[in-house]
């Protein structure tokens, strides 16, 4: 079975990529995952604020100025990265010499400024390729959702500027227009699409009277929303897919390629199963593949896609009406 794809202009084996994760920060269990088969390794992200903080200019702090005066100690101390602006360059050195899969780097923050020089950093230390991670909320009543999006599209913008490397702009479901800033983003520079970011919401404790912080991996009921808009997306841009969160298994990996995804981000199920997981994520795959007389990836990849929908809106409205009213009448 031809299981190749292409992502970022990257030739890979088959779809199966281990998503931004501790793993990469560790030899050893990068090994597992390459001897398990990982067509790639995406690594963590490098903060914006540890850049500043690296380089002694806040600029978080001061993008944030309306905050309150401790807002620095919001922010983990430096020790308390896993790996810090040089450590984070000198990792990826030491995963491209001991691995032949391409290594994709990962920069995370929310502000164009002078922070994103270090996309020319990391392509000097061998990265094949960069994942842009917008992680911010709109939390601003007067800002709009243009000036967001635009302030994205500039650190696109800037980020093509520094380096060579493919761009891939990993993006939240929580834009007015998903469809619209895909377009915006492509014709910026950006090669692909990671659909989508988690957020880590807090939860509230209420007998201290306290935010509390949680962490919860994905699970498979996620990876609806990856489908809805990956179907949508696909063939509609140029832009390589990735579908990141929920994928845990083979038949989670076959949704993600038939709704257009171009490759498969496991981040959650290795974590839980171990790198070896991928083996058998693969192996699913294959199999419906095979069993489906599939010649290749290449045939399922997007076949259930919305392209040939003149109106995507109306069919997801039309099956939203038949869901609901299915069930009002289920209650009779």
């Amino acid at each position: 079975m031809d299981l190749r794809t292409n992502y970022l202009g990257l030739e890979l084996p088959h779809p199966l990529v281990v998503g931004a994760s501790p793993i990469c920060d560790d030899l050893d269990l990068a090994k597992r995952a390459v001897d398990a088969g990982a067509a790639a390794i995406v690594m963590h992200s490098l903060f914006e604020e540890q850049i500043d903080l690296e380089n002694a200019t806040h600029l978080w702090i001061e993008s944030h100025g309306d905050s309150f005066a401790e807002a620095g100690s919001y922010l983990p101390a430096p020790r308390e990265y896993v790996l810090g602006p040089d450590a984070y360059l000198e990792q990826i050195g030491k995963l491209k010499r001991h691995f032949r899969v391409p290594i994709i780097a990962s920069l995370n923050g929310v502000t164009d400024s002078g922070w994103l020089y270090y996309a020319r950093l990391i392509e000097q230390a061998g990265a094949d390729a960069l994942e842009l991670n917008v992680y911010a909320s709109a939390h601003d009543p007067h800002e709009t959702a243009l000036a967001i999006e635009d302030r994205v599209v500039r650190m696109v913008q800037h980020v093509v500027a520094e380096t060579k490397l493919p761009i891939a702009v990993k993006l939240s479901p929580f834009w007015t227009s998903l469809g619209h800033l895909a377009t915006r983003l492509e014709h910026s520079g950006a090669k692909g699409l990671v659909v989508f970011n988690r957020f880590y919401q807090p939860d509230i404790d209420p007998e201290r009277l306290e935010v509390a912080l949680t962490l919860r991996l994905s699970d498979p009921s996620e990876l609806l929303l990856r489908l809805r808009w990956l179907a949508v997306l696909s063939g509609r841009t140029q832009l390589s897919l990735a579908c990141s969160g929920g994928v845990h298994s083979g038949q989670d990996a076959l949704k993600a390629v038939l709704a257009g995804a171009h490759c498969v981000q496991l981040v959650s199920a290795l974590l839980h199963r171990g790198p070896e997981h991928i083996t058998k994520v693969k192996r699913e795959l294959e199999q419906w593949l095979e069993e489906h007389e599939y010649h290749s990836l290449k045939q399922a990849q997007g076949s259930l896609n919305l392209v040939h929908t003149p109106h995507p809106e109306v069919y997801e409205r039309g099956n939203y009406l038949k869901i609901l009213q299915g069930y009002a009448r289920s209650m009779r």
